[in-house]
């Protein structure tokens, strides 16, 4: 996870085996992908979009707050394909290996809110989604990929 006021990211290397393990979502470029994603809230942080997102969380319902949660969580999505669009071998030539996309692709919609509710609770309660439906994140991801464009992850709207 990311911390704003430290400006850290912290990694639990159990959540990986869980990602692979529990959510069938293995591979080096899953792993990137989660990484690259709490870069993003750095960005988001830097940017100022996170004390905006958490202000106008402030005066909102919980089911709007959620909205305004998903929204930024979209967006470092988006990053996170942003950031591997642009990556680079040391020899230049691009990162990403055969199969990447899809472990990517796997590992966003492994952990979609309606994913995880449906594991753990068997129902999909979608005004209590603070992340995204798998469908919303493999949609940010791709869209951060294709695009390699940072102005194109408008997620965050607040």
């Amino acid at each position: 996870f990311y911390c704003p006021s430290d400006q850290s990211i912290y990694i639990d290397p159990i959540f990986f085996n869980e990602l692979k393990n529990r959510f069938g979502a293995p591979g080096d470029f899953a792993q990137a992908y989660v990484i690259a994603h709490e870069v993003g809230h750095h960005i988001q942080n830097l940017q100022g979009t996170l004390d905006k997102a958490s202000s106008a969380q402030a005066s909102s319902s919980e089911a709007q707050g959620n909205a305004i949660q998903v929204g930024v969580e979209l967006q470092a999505d988006c990053y996170a394909g942003v950031w591997a669009a642009n990556a680079k071998a040391p020899d230049g030539s691009r990162a990403l290996d055969p199969g990447d996309i899809e472990e990517g692709m796997k590992a966003a919609e492994a952990i979609g809110d309606d994913t995880l509710q449906r594991q753990a609770q068997g129902r999909v309660v979608p005004e209590s989604f603070t992340h995204g439906s798998s469908a919303q994140r493999m949609e940010a991801l791709r869209r951060g990929l294709t695009t390699g464009n940072p102005e194109a992850c408008n997620y965050a709207k607040a």
